[in-house]
């Protein structure tokens, strides 16, 4: 069995697991890359590996850092069954659609730039046809349910804690009579937050494959936190302000909706404080919407909440802004707010034409809830800058900026380490996905000196053989053979693609020599690339 890392290695998102046996390939989870350009062009990059040749995609939950991928794969050639939590199923289905119609939009924008450039255009890395289509694959299961996906691998969902539907993966994988147990946290939550349950305990695994977004960091306390918050709001509503908050759409909105009613609804908060909050996400709207369809999964305070007949996502002072136009009055308004609108790291979304009016006026405040990653327009904010370019204009950074981190929903060092404190039967080896070299590598020696298990940080690309209750790492040299085979048979495939269209030409144009002469140059070129891709599969013994 080998299992290889093709992203959220060595940085947060882009998670991508690929599990190979001797019958079946899984992926767990098909993320987006997001941060800076460079990160985020490997988005459109072919996958590493055949989407044809892979049998599952098992998805730890909705976020699109885990998710973002799946048209893209499906566009690819994946016909398989994507297997998830239902509540992940159905958030999926709005934030594809909702990230497809944000890749529609920029390849618009870029291919205006382009035709003026006359460079060649971009197409959009799915549509949202595509994206809608892609979810005809998912096949959905319930916490603790068993799921024999066949006769050799079988799995169980137990709650992550994370969002709504986010599940840790307990996956049994039977290879030549061996039974191996791979346990993937996915996105761990923290304890105590409102209206999702505690992240679950597992009691054994031979490996596990572990989150460190915060592996480095304490988180604030939450209820002060929250105080924090509602501080900020009231000095910025006295001196005439309005506060911003990005915030993902699934997940921290409905916690912070959830917050504000008890705060506006139980603690006798005079009316003059009591000013507008509005929630500026089509998308944050819905899932709203979908969380209320399964409070099932809520904790008990929340559910009991709603059977003393309190809607968590409705109060007086609370506005959920569907259209464009109302959303840009927003910034017409003089008059003291609070604007909680996506995306969670600014990068795109409503959130940047609200910076866009907001971000130079020191009367204002931009707070932020939660994790930004490098080269993202949030990071570039929280870290000093002193002027962002946005939609095409240099805004001066002349509001307050906090970072309340207390709202978080990745466990911190603290609980990451309880969480591993309760495995009865330690891992043989823990692979550390999900977090900066930091943050990932202060998990690790954690590992080893709290709990005395050995870790691996893998970079893009590595490769893992397990056989015989032994890991081994494939070579540098076998990863760089693997990658150079896929390129040749993508290029092999290009040509052929080339030669085939030759062909209709030259019939059309039987005397051209030019064309025939195009046709032997490619011709050579797909013997020579066959040659090569000979050389490579007898190197690797296939």
């Amino acid at each position: 069995m080998e299992i290889k890392f093709f992203g959220a290695t060595k940085f947060v998102t882009g998670s991508n697991i690929l599990i190979s046996t001797k019958k079946y390939n899984l992926l767990l989870d098909c993320g987006m890359f997001q941060g800076e350009k460079e990160i985020e062009d490997f988005n459109f990059a072919q996958f590493p590996y055949d989407p044809q040749k892979i049998d599952y995609l098992i998805l730890t939950h909705a976020h699109i850092d885990h998710s973002g991928r799946i048209p893209k794969l499906v566009n690819e050639g994946f016909k398989g069954k994507i297997i998830s939590t239902k509540p992940t199923m159905q958030l999926c289905e709005i934030m594809l659609k909702d990230s497809a119609h944000i890749q529609e939009s920029d390849a618009v924008w870029e291919n205006n730039r382009r035709k003026r450039a006359g460079e060649e255009l971009k197409k959009p890395l799915y549509t949202i046809q595509e994206a809608q289509h892609s979810i005809s694959y998912f096949k959905t299961y319930d916490y603790d349910q068993e799921i024999k996906l066949n006769d050799d691998i079988k799995l169980i969902f137990r709650d992550a804690g994370h969002i709504l539907g986010s599940a840790i993966l307990e996956l049994w994988i039977n290879e030549d009579g061996n039974n191996i147990k791979i346990v993937y946290s996915g996105d761990l939550g923290m304890p105590g937050r409102p209206i999702i349950r505690n992240p679950e305990y597992i009691a054994d695994a031979d490996y596990l494959i572990i989150e460190s977004t915060y592996g480095n960091r304490i988180h604030e306390n939450y209820s002060d936190s929250m105080d924090k918050l509602i501080d900020i709001i009231e000095r910025t509503a006295l001196r005439g302000g309005t506060v911003l908050i990005p915030s993902f759409a699934v997940g921290r909105t409905q916690e912070l909706i959830y917050e504000l009613n008890k705060y506006y609804e139980y603690t006798n908060t005079e009316e003059y404080k009591k000013i507008p909050i509005y929630i500026d996400s089509p998308m944050a709207i819905e899932a709203t919407r979908i969380f209320q369809e399964n409070a099932i999964y809520f904790d008990e305070d929340a559910k009991k909440l709603i059977l003393s007949g309190d809607n968590p996502f409705a109060f007086d002072n609370l506005r959920y802004v569907q259209s464009q136009e109302e959303s840009m009055n927003l910034n017409k308004a003089q008059y003291p707010k609070v604007i909680i609108s996506a995306s969670g790291m600014a990068n795109a979304g409503r959130i940047r034409h609200h910076l866009k009016h907001n971000l130079w006026n020191p009367q204002n405040s931009l707070v932020f809830v939660g994790y930004q990653a490098e080269g993202t327009l949030g990071r570039l904010i929280l870290d000093g800058a002193k002027k962002v370019k946005l939609l095409g204009e240099e805004i001066a950074v002349e509001l307050e900026v906090y970072n309340v981190q207390g709202f978080s929903a990745h466990a911190d060092i603290v609980h990451l380490k309880e969480w591993l404190s309760h495995f009865e039967k330690k891992p043989k080896k823990a692979f550390v996905v999900h977090g900066e070299v930091d943050a990932a590598n202060s998990l690790s020696r954690e590992l080893l000196y709290d709990f005395g298990i050995e870790s691996i940080i893998p970079n893009f690309g590595d490769g893992f053989i397990i056989k015989d209750g032994f890991t081994s790492q494939i070579s540098d040299l076998d990863i760089n053979i693997l990658n150079e085979r896929f390129d040749i048979l993508n290029e092999i495939e290009l040509l052929e693609d080339e030669i085939k269209n030759l062909k209709l030409l030259i019939e059309e144009n039987k005397n051209d020599k030019i064309l025939r002469k195009s046709y032997d140059i490619l011709k050579n070129k797909v013997t020579e690339a066959k040659s090569v891709l000979l050389e490579i599969n007898l190197l690797l013994g296939k």
